[in-house]
């Protein structure tokens, strides 16, 4: 019989009546995985503080309806000890982040507080429990010491951050691992981190990401500005980055042998420009408003960045069923269908459900996501 480990698919059986205590529920991301969650049967409880954006896609998409949800700060110890002594979660997702890196710039006490000191919140209230199997906290590309030599980050490299938005990550890689050394290793729960690339997909309005930025100026028919539009990025569909965390929990359910940090994005040939995502999103959205090169002041970002994806493809049989073309087409038909009126419960859901039909044999006609063929079927 094939193992979980090697499966590299999400398996419903395992989260069907799951308790999971989802953290950053009301973010894009936490939105996503919340509804994917409910939709395989998982008892969620999610803990965030209340959505930031109008519209977001939280609301927008009814996830209140499919989790249990409460409004709450990391930064407070009390209220973190109280919701994970109330959920006894058994799988503990840790989604919730400050991650805008110009905001991390502008805020870096702020930015550090939720991201290092709400982590070690958490992972010390997770101590008085004895409910957790798995405990993932998601961290980012970022946490590398990044010197623009452009070569694809394995796990092993060193940790690092010019800026505040990563090395608060880096930091927080540390502090997990050092949280899971001295307190979990008894084997009680396993305690991971995933490094998740720029992550794309329908329902996300922050400030400062190129997606919603893109979707914002074709709103108010300006052109798109862009800070450095020939940097590379690890783009990949919010989809298959959230697959790449649920199999990899699953994978540390069976086998906590396995290695307790991993990135999770496209291969490295699959990385693309800021240019090209602009562009093809600007095509998607069906839009010829162009776009312009910011000449301001801008803060530090590297050049170049792209994962070393070996690991997880090697040892969890997982990789990206949307790369490139088709993630962006995904992406660009979510916001078109919204543009159109149509609900963004009913786009979403039918995306997750579209993803989980085709996705496990790859999805080589992109239009497979789409929302007005998804919504017909």
């Amino acid at each position: 019989m094939e193992s979980m480990e090697m499966k590299g698919e999400v398996d419903p059986t395992f989260w069907r009546s799951q308790k999971v205590l989802l953290t950053g529920h009301t973010g894009f991301k936490g939105a996503w995985c919340a509804l994917w969650l409910a939709r395989m049967g998982a008892k969620v409880t999610g803990f965030a503080l209340p959505p930031e954006t109008d519209p977001n896609l939280f609301v927008g998409a009814g996830v209140a309806s499919d989790v249990e949800s409460h409004f709450g700060d990391l930064q407070h110890r009390d209220e973190v000890r109280r919701i994970v002594k109330k959920t006894a979660p058994q799988i503990v997702l840790h989604f919730a982040a400050q991650a805008i890196v110009r905001r991390a710039a502008r805020e870096p006490v702020e930015t550090v507080a939720t991201n290092i000191l709400g982590t070690m919140h958490l992972l010390d209230a997770l101590r008085e429990v004895t409910s957790a199997r798995v405990i993932l906290a998601i961290t980012s590309d970022k946490v590398y010491e990044n010197n623009d030599a452009g070569i694809a980050f394995r796990e092993g490299d060193e940790l690092g951050g010019r800026e505040i938005y990563g090395a608060s990550k880096a930091a927080t890689e540390i502090l997990t691992r050092a949280m899971a050394s001295a307190y979990f290793a008894d084997g009680a729960a396993v305690v991971a981190t995933a490094r998740g690339g720029n992550v794309i997909g329908g329902g996300d309005y922050a400030e400062d990401r190129l997606v919603p930025d893109v979707v914002r100026a074709v709103a108010r028919g300006e052109m798109v500005i862009l800070r450095h539009p020939d940097t590379i990025r690890p783009w990949q569909y919010v989809l298959d980055c959230i697959a790449g965390y649920l199999v990899y929990v699953q994978a540390l359910a069976a086998d906590p042998s396995l290695p307790r940090a991993l990135n999770v994005g496209p291969e490295p040939q699959a990385t693309l420009s800021v240019r090209h995502v602009a562009e093809t999103m600007l095509a998607g959205l069906g839009s010829d408003i162009g776009w312009r090169r910011d000449v301001g002041g801008n803060s530090y970002e590297a050049q170049r960045l792209t994962l070393d994806t070996t690991l997880i493809r090697n040892r969890l049989g997982w990789k990206n069923k949307l790369p490139g073309p088709a993630a962006l087409a995904a992406t660009s038909s979510w916001y078109r269908a919204v543009a159109q009126g149509q609900p963004m419960r009913a786009i979403t859901l039918a995306q997750i459900d579209a993803f989980t039909r085709y996705g496990g044999h790859g999805v080589s006609d992109s239009s497979a996501l789409s929302p007005r063929r998804m919504l017909a079927e």
